[in-house]
C-alpha cells in the first residue's frame, strides 16, 4: 500500500533540506536502492527512531519522499505485527527557477519536431553533439585523473563524471558493471525515448573515449526507473553481452 503527500510547494519542499538531519536523512534514503524504514535510518544516523520518524514524515509531507506500507522478512498472518512505514525518493521532480523559466516545455518541443523529420538524421545529429560533447568531458577527467592512470583510476574517473552529472551511478563490486540509478533527462525520455537514449548513449562513449577507458563496455539495456545506458567492465564480463564500444 502507498501513501502519497497532498498539496506540493517545490519552494518550501527544498526549504525543508535546510536542517541538517533533514538533509541526512534525504540523502540516506536517496542512495538506497530499497526503500528505508525508520529504525534503519534511526540506526544509520545515530539518532533516535522518534527523531527520524519526525524528519521522514515531514520530508514525506512536503512531497519529497514516497511512503509504502510493507511487513518485513516476508512474515503474514497473525502474529507478524504491523507493517512498517518504509520510504523511497518520490518520482516527482523538483525544481525552481526564479523568475519562471520552462526549458522542459522547449525541450519537448524540440524532440517532437525531431521526432516528425523524416529518417534518421534527427536523432544522429543529436548523437554526433551529445558524443561531441562527452568526448571534451572525458578527455578533462583524463587530464585530472594523470598521465598515465590505470584501471582502478580510470574506473573512479568515470564514476565520479557520471556522479556529476547527475546519473547516480552505483557500482557492483562482484562485476564491476556501473548501473545508472538516474536519467538526468527522464520527463524527456518518457515521449522520446528513441532520441533521449541515443543521446545518453552517445555522450556516454563520447566520455569513455575521452578518457581513453578501454575497459569499458557501454550497453543500451532500458528498464524502469533507471538510466538505459550499462557501464560494462570488459574483465568482468563472464558471458556473451550485447555491447557498443567505444568510438575510436
Amino acid at each position: 500500500m502507498m501513501d502519497l503527500p497532498g498539496s506540493f510547494d517545490p519552494i518550501d519542499a527544498i526549504a525543508l533540506l535546510e536542517e541538517p538531519t533533514r538533509r541526512r536523512l534525504y540523502d540516506l534514503v536517496v542512495a538506497r536502492t530499497e526503500p528505508v524504514g525508520r529504525d534503519d535510518a534511526a540506526g544509520s544516523l545515530g539518532i533516535s527512531r522518534e527523531l527520524a520518524a519526525f524528519h521522514l514524515d515531514r520530508l514525506f509531507e512536503a512531497g519529497l519522499l514516497e511512503a509504502e506500507y510493507r511487513r518485513r522478512g516476508g512474515r503474514t498472518g497473525p502474529g507478524a505485527g504491523r507493517p512498517a512505514k518504509l520510504y523511497r525518493r518520490a518520482r516527482r521532480e523538483v525544481a525552481i527557477s526564479l523568475p519562471p523559466r520552462s526549458y522542459d516545455v522547449a525541450a519537448d518541443v524540440m524532440a517532437t519536431a525531431f521526432d516528425r523529420l523524416a529518417g534518421t538524421s534527427s536523432t544522429e545529429a543529436v548523437a554526433e553533439v551529445a558524443r561531441e560533447r562527452g568526448v571534451v568531458t572525458g578527455t578533462e577527467a583524463r587530464r585530472i585523473a594523470g598521465p598515465r592512470p590505470g584501471r582502478r583510476r580510470l574506473r573512479a574517473a568515470l564514476v565520479d563524471v557520471l556522479s556529476a552529472a547527475g546519473y547516480e551511478p552505483e557500482v557492483d563490486a562482484a562485476n564491476g558493471t556501473v548501473t545508472l540509478r538516474n536519467c538526468p533527462f527522464d520527463s524527456l525520455a518518457a515521449n522520446h525515448r528513441q532520441l533521449t537514449c541515443g543521446m545518453n548513449l552517445a555522450w556516454a562513449q563520447g566520455v569513455v573515449s575521452g578518457l581513453g577507458d578501454s575497459n569499458a563496455a557501454l550497453e543500451l539495456a532500458p528498464e524502469p526507473g533507471r538510466c538505459c545506458v550499462l557501464v560494462h567492465s570488459v574483465a568482468g564480463v563472464t558471458g556473451p553481452r550485447s555491447r557498443t564500444p567505444a568510438p575510436s
